[in-house]
């Protein structure tokens, strides 16, 4: 007697599931189809800022991607809100590549960007890191009790790492290398390392 073999027992990878906020439709029309195409869950989209928060809260997405020019609330503004309130990963869309918007975007919690117009094959790498930022920031921010410490870590991590880049000449990837040793080095979280990289003149030896 032949026994049957039992179906696999592997388990379905669940797919990133996404909010969108675009006020253009064309554009928010393209951004569903392309993440549907590459296995992304569209599970919201809207044309408003302040209708981003509500579908955010709603729907607890993966990622959210926000446009910084929308009617209601802007991009900054949403993504500064979504942050404080929301475990996901922000991904900023701007018509506009001046340095201080995005600056104020990454202090609002944006974790990637994307200049518009942009083309499909940018897409896909912007919510890949950002997704990889957000993992990365959750993980060495664990000790945070709150979602609002959990950013205020995350902020005071990203303004050490851009000091260290400016005066050392450092890397990026080296930068955060040198938070993430320090910190295990010396038995104190990175927020800790950062904020003595700011105050106290911590630099690489």
């Amino acid at each position: 007697m032949v026994e049957a073999t039992p179906p696999s027992s592997t388990p379905e990878v669940p797919r990133v599931r996404v909010v969108i906020a675009e006020d253009e439709a064309i554009i928010r029309l393209d951004l569903k189809e392309t993440l549907a195409d590459e296995g992304y869950e569209v599970v919201g989209d809207t044309g408003r800022g302040d209708h981003a928060v509500e579908l955010v809260a709603e729907l607890d997405p993966d990622v959210v991607i926000l446009d910084i020019k929308m009617p209601g609330l802007d991009g900054i503004e949403a993504a500064s809100r979504i942050a404080e309130a929301h475990d996901a990963a922000v991904v900023i869309l701007t018509a506009f590549s001046q340095r201080d918007l995005i600056d104020r975007a990454v202090e609002a919690g944006a974790l990637a960007y994307l200049v518009k117009p942009f083309q499909r094959s940018e897409l896909v790498p912007a919510v890949e890191v950002a997704r990889a930022r957000h993992r990365e920031m959750r993980a060495l921010t664990d000790q945070a009790q709150t979602l609002s410490d959990r950013l205020e870590a995350r902020k005071v991590i990203d303004r050490a790492k851009g000091l260290l880049i400016a005066e050392t000449g450092l890397a990026e990837e080296d930068a955060f290398r040198f938070l993430q040793t320090s910190a295990m080095s010396g038995r104190r979280t990175m927020a800790d390392v950062a904020r003595a990289v700011i105050g106290d003149g911590l630099r690489p030896s």
